[in-house]
């Protein structure tokens, strides 16, 4: 092949090229296109425009305005769709998607920012504000409330899920098996400045994600003689475990419920990849005087779970989990706060609260365990500067927290490679591998682990004997760590 380089042929390419990026930069600058919906735009309902809508296009909905029974499948991938100029109130008003949803939500990256759904309701009593049949899911800035299930998503290992700055109230059909929001078994999940509150029966969040990341949220419910009383199940339902990071959120159960655990890992099989939960600096508040676990951890759970820089206020057993690490916490029947009644959570002042916090460090996986911000009421945010050492609990006190700020989401952390395990030495023998490995010793469902480097006799003098009487092996993950 010849290659020519005179000047003339140079600039012929030039223009060449040239015309060829202006001609790709026109066809990106078409292809997207913003819908408007609302009373005298193009669309006069959101299900019209999503009919019509294109991978990449935005679609405005005007606020100040209720969309009643418009309700449907949305199809494209890559779309935006938002409420501007106030916020859009769609109402189910008795009718369903496909007999799922207000809106059953099929395509790829799909984003809906500053909307109100409400009155989801079908036959099977799981209907769904937001029904998510898609890969990747963003919610912002909404409010879903009085429907069968907030948001239903079904099991997709590639889908991540966002959900941040909204609130869910009163969700859940009164039967226990529907919630405020109900995540399948999905990537992972991040849940982040939300506010989910009196679940109807249900739980207030429940996740099957492999890994969930929930930060600085508030869950909790209005006192039982109120109109608004929806006495939950569990604040938090982890039901598979997996990675979780539960950093930063207040946690209350109020005196009426219909379970008295609060946060609940693992209780149907520890099946997800990882087993490692993680929970710092958040404040625990039980309204049951007579009964409660704070933290609920499945038998199936073998991982100590790491409880750090929490405060337990309030009756009940921290945790159900033995091997259970616990550092820094704060255990009192009434723990002090400014105004306790009012949800002013920053502490008093208290010795064994106020810099008596330690450094959270890293999860196994790298990730920083340090809280960077703190819950701010309604479904927000704001910075959490430390002044000397950690303060205990989900709040700096009072005097040591900058002025309101919402902080940039932080990133989901990408989820764990799935873990498998390698058969490496009978009881007795020596267990070899490459690196640093967590290493399992005992017999399906009762195991001891460690974490060890390169290589280690496979005996109960290393790991502890997990069943007496049985014949173990070791086992090492494929995971380095």
């Amino acid at each position: 092949m010849q290659f020519c380089n005179s000047a003339s042929t140079k600039h012929h390419v030039f223009r060449l090229n040239a015309a060829l990026l202006m001609s790709l930069a026109a066809i990106g600058s078409t292809s997207a296109a913003t819908l408007s919906v609302g009373p005298g735009k193009t669309y006069a309902a959101p299900c019209a425009a999503f009919a019509k809508a294109k991978a990449g296009d935005i679609i405005e909905i005007q606020g100040g305005k209720t969309y009643s029974g418009d309700v449907c499948a949305i199809s494209p991938s890559d779309l935006v769709i938002r409420g501007v100029n106030g916020r859009p109130k769609i109402d189910a008003a008795g009718k369903n998607a496909q007999g799922k949803a207000i809106w059953v939500v099929k395509g790829n990256n799909i984003t809906v920012e500053n909307v109100e759904m409400f009155g989801a309701k079908v036959p099977d009593k799981n209907g769904a504000a937001l029904r998510l049949e898609g890969t990747n899911f963003t919610l912002r800035s909404s409010y879903l409330r009085g429907n069968e299930n907030g948001i239903l998503s079904g099991a997709n290992a590639n889908s991540n899920i966002v959900i941040e700055y909204s609130e869910f109230e009163r969700n859940g059909a009164g039967d226990g098996y529907s919630h405020n929001l109900y995540i399948g078994n999905v990537a992972s999940l991040a849940f982040r400045y939300n506010y989910s509150h009196d679940a109807l029966v249900g739980h207030n969040l429940k996740s099957r994600a492999k890994v969930n990341t929930i930060s600085y949220n508030r869950f909790s419910s209005t006192p039982s003689a109120t109109a608004k009383a929806g006495a939950p199940s569990y604040e938090i339902d982890l039901p598979n475990a997996g990675t979780a990071y539960v950093v930063g959120n207040v946690i209350h159960q109020p005196a009426v419920h219909n379970n008295p655990g609060m946060l609940a890992y693992g209780m149907e099989g520890a099946t997800n990849p990882g087993k490692d939960l993680y929970v710092v600096n958040n404040t625990f508040l039980n309204d049951d005087s007579s009964r409660g676990t704070f933290v609920l951890v499945g038998s199936k759970v073998t991982t100590p779970v790491l409880l750090q820089n929490n405060i337990f206020s309030g009756t009940g057993t921290v945790t159900s989990q033995g091997s259970a690490v616990q550092k820094s916490n704060y255990r009192s029947v009434a723990a002090g706060f400014v105004n306790r009644a009012q949800f002013d959570l920053h502490p008093l002042a208290n010795a064994l609260v106020i810099n008596a916090g330690t450094a959270p460090g890293k999860s196994a996986a790298g990730v920083s365990l340090a809280p960077t911000a703190q819950y701010k009421h309604t479904a927000s945010g704001e910075s959490r500067l430390v002044s000397g050492t950690l303060d205990i609990g989900a709040y700096e006190a009072a005097g040591s927290t900058a002025a309101p700020t919402t902080p940039a989401p932080v990133p989901a952390p990408a989820p764990t490679t799935p873990e498998t395990w390698k058969q490496c030495a009978t009881e007795g023998y020596t267990c070899s591998f490459t690196g640093t490995r967590e290493v399992r010793y005992g017999v399906p469902g009762a195991y001891s682990t460690k974490v060890i480097t390169a290589k280690t006799a496979c005996t109960s003098a290393v790991f502890g004997d997990p069943k007496k009487g049985y014949s173990k092996t070791c086992s090492y993950s494929s995971l380095a760590r």
